[in-house]
């Protein structure tokens, strides 16, 4: 469960499960997301452009997502790469790499904020979501909203790289704790 701000985000990983042969790929594994609110129907909102269903795997793994936010924010995105990374490292899947999720949201002064609140993704010029891998602070996805420069750009990703490591010691730290007991 990770709770930034006023949202929280319940990530589960249930499985294996047979799959289907039409959806299997026996080269890799990959799972399904499902993301549902916590109140109310999925739909209607961005969810489903930025986290379609990415197929089945042939364990039959899916993460589901239980998220509990008053509106979608970009945010919300980060929250749900971070509970996905915990859920896989929870339920012992080995990865290649952690991966983590980091928002910035770029004001009209140029200012990076980490982060943002509902109000500062409001008043921001733009937004980028940025997913980094644990080994070499590698980007493995990144998306925008609104418009920036090259060279913001380039500063929201040094920013977001550099957060990463919090994000990559407070996962050391929750297993540390979880398992030491």
């Amino acid at each position: 469960s990770v709770c930034p701000g006023d949202t929280s985000v319940l990530a589960g990983l249930y499985g294996p499960a047979e799959a289907k042969i039409s959806k299997e790929l026996p080269d890799r594994a990959t799972l399904e997301v499902l993301l549902r609110p916590k109140v109310g129907l999925p739909g209607g909102d961005p969810l489903t452009c930025l986290c379609p269903k990415t197929g089945s795997s042939p364990q039959g793994r899916d993460i589901w997502f239980i998220y509990s936010s008053l509106f979608w924010f970009c945010w919300l995105l980060s929250c749900c790469l971070n509970a996905a990374c915990m859920a896989l490292l929870d339920a012992g899947l080995p990865l290649a790499a952690l991966f983590c999720g980091v928002t910035c949201a770029l004001q009209p002064d140029g200012t990076i904020l980490l982060d943002p609140t509902a109000r500062q993704e409001q008043e921001a010029r733009a937004i980028l979501t940025f997913a980094i891998a644990s080994s070499n602070r590698k980007v493995l996805m990144a998306t925008t909203k609104g418009s920036c420069s090259v060279e913001e750009m380039q500063q929201c990703l040094a920013a977001a790289q550099r957060a990463a490591s919090t994000i990559f010691q407070f996962y050391r730290d929750s297993v540390r704790r979880r398992y030491s007991k």
